[in-house]
This record gives structure tokens, C-alpha cells and sequence, in this order.
């Protein structure tokens, strides 16, 4: 009966380490886990600004208005142009032009610096053109 005593006694000391073991282990990686996460990012802002005109050439059409992931505008153009200022978000920006009705996307690189894009119509295709800041440096 002794033997069967002391068995069971190993038994248990061997799964109290085991416990122990497990429960330090999983201490270490909640400690490596979760001390990265005490470092605060600062955002980062821009003074940038892009101008986005819409001309007279979209009159009927339905149009989505995104930069990179953010729709900014969905509607259906009537017979004016539009203009609308964003301030830059992102080091690299790229603005899409959508057309709802076949999801046809026309995407367009913004500047680094800033400046007006107008965004024109011609014979169904979108064309864009840039006009960076002029900012003496």
C-alpha cells in the first residue's frame, strides 16, 4: 500500500512542476506581449492640402469620390462644377474616381505636396490634370 502512496505523491509533485512551468510560461509571454504596447505613436499630420475640382463634363453621370480608402463624395453630378479642399492624411495619396453605374474606377496619384487636380470628362474616358503649389522654398 506504501508503494501505491508514493507513486501517487511523484505523480503529483511531477504535475505541481508541470503546473508551475505552464503558468511561467505564460506569464513571460503576456509580459513580452504587452510591454510593446506601452510606446505611444504620435500621429502624424500634414499641412498639405489637395483641391479637387469636378467639371461641368460629369453632368448625369453617378460618381464615387475616394482617397485611398475614404469615400469623400457619392452622388449624381448635375450641369456645375464642384470643388472641394482635403487636407493630406497619408504620405502617398491616390484619388479615385468611381463611376457607380459601371464601376469603372480611374485612379489618379496625388502630389506629396498638395496642389488642385480637376477632373474632366472627355469621349467617356477621365482625364486629371495637376497643378502642384507654388511655394517658394
Amino acid at each position: 500500500m506504501s508503494k501505491s502512496i508514493e507513486s501517487n505523491k511523484q505523480f503529483m509533485v511531477g504535475n505541481g512542476l508541470l503546473a508551475f512551468g505552464v503558468f511561467f510560461i505564460v506569464c513571460l509571454f503576456l509580459y513580452l506581449g504587452f510591454r510593446s504596447q506601452k510606446k505611444v505613436a504620435i500621429e502624424q499630420t500634414y499641412k498639405d492640402i489637395y483641391e479637387v475640382c469636378l467639371t461641368k463634363s460629369f453632368d448625369g453621370d453617378s460618381l464615387n469620390i475616394f482617397i485611398n480608402d475614404s469615400l469623400i463624395m457619392a452622388r449624381t453630378m448635375n450641369n456645375a462644377d464642384i470643388t472641394f479642399q482635403i487636407n493630406r492624411f497619408a504620405d502617398e495619396n491616390v484619388l479615385m474616381v468611381v463611376d457607380a453605374k459601371t464601376d469603372i474606377i480611374t485612379p489618379f496619384n496625388l502630389s506629396k505636396e498638395g496642389g488642385k487636380v480637376t477632373v474632366e470628362k472627355k469621349n467617356g474616358q477621365i482625364f486629371f490634370l495637376y497643378e502642384g503649389n507654388e511655394q517658394s522654398k
